[in-house]
């Protein structure tokens, strides 16, 4: 239900996928299923593939040219999973585009409202900006924060004496005012259009990247977060979790991870 309105208001195709045998019974409750989607203008089409379901997955994406893949996902993972591995944190590293995790799929649609977003600098920055306007526009959400994470060693000033606090409220506002110009720069390359019916903030936390983020979208309550999909994926990254790792062990809500295709 939850997939189908998201491709609804994607204006997409929907690919249904299951990694298994086909037989009477299962192909009978995927079609009760489709029998009660809300938007029946849908183009679907479903297919059935047999293997390791990361695998296919990861060879269905590329041969299909799909460009959102979504699955769902566990909010909490233990120790094991974290350090051995889910199917949606395998696929997160290795699909060749955009991945929603969706931790709690409702049947009956609840309303997205405010879409929080990744501002670091970085190279994929600007696509995971305009993908978070253009899914605000989609799933109508009125809101939209951009969230600056700054690194604590950034404000290298300790703190002993009204002196040395005052120099680092300075530091911490300068840090901010530089942000807020580079996020600033990066909404003038989009279409006024997609910004005239969505409130757009910025909002500048200082912390350890990844899990500060996650941390304020809990917080806040939002209803979507948007990241930049990682880059590495070797075994150091898996002992020494780079930023997105902390969002994925505990997700504080859905999650669309945004990778360039082409």
């Amino acid at each position: 239900m939850e997939t189908s309105r998201i491709a609804h208001f994607f204006k997409a195709k929907l690919l249904l996928l299951h990694v298994g045998e086909k037989t009477e019974e299962k192909e009978r409750q995927i079609l009760e299923i489709l029998s009660q989607i809300e938007h029946k203008d849908l183009e679907v089409s479903i297919e059935w593939k047999t293997g390791k379901p990361d695998q296919v997955l990861l060879e269905t994406c590329k041969s299909s040219n799909i460009d959102l893949l979504i699955l769902g996902a566990l909010q909490h993972e233990n120790l094991y999973q974290f350090y051995v591995g889910s199917i949606a944190r395998k696929l997160t590293r290795k699909v060749c585009c955009s991945v929603l995790l969706l931790i709690k799929p409702s049947e009956e649609r609840i309303p997205c409202k405010h879409v929080v977003v990744n501002g670091l600098e970085d190279e994929g920055t600007a696509l995971a900006i305009s993908n978070a306007v253009y899914v605000s526009n989609a799933l109508g959400a009125k809101q939209l924060t951009i969230v600056e994470e700054i690194r604590q060693k950034e404000v290298a000033v300790s703190v002993q004496d009204d002196k040395s606090l005052k120099k680092a409220s300075i530091l911490k506002e300068r840090l901010r005012h530089r942000e807020d110009s580079r996020v600033r720069k990066l909404l003038k390359s989009i279409p006024g259009d997609y910004l005239k019916n969505l409130k757009v903030k910025t909002q500048s936390i200082f912390g350890k990247r990844g899990y500060s983020i996650g941390h304020y979208a809990e917080v806040v309550r939002a209803d979507l977060l948007v990241m930049n999909a990682p880059k590495k994926t070797g075994l150091l990254d898996r002992v020494f979790p780079h930023d997105i790792e902390y969002i994925l062990s505990d997700l504080p809500t859905d999650l669309l991870i945004v990778r360039k295709t082409h």
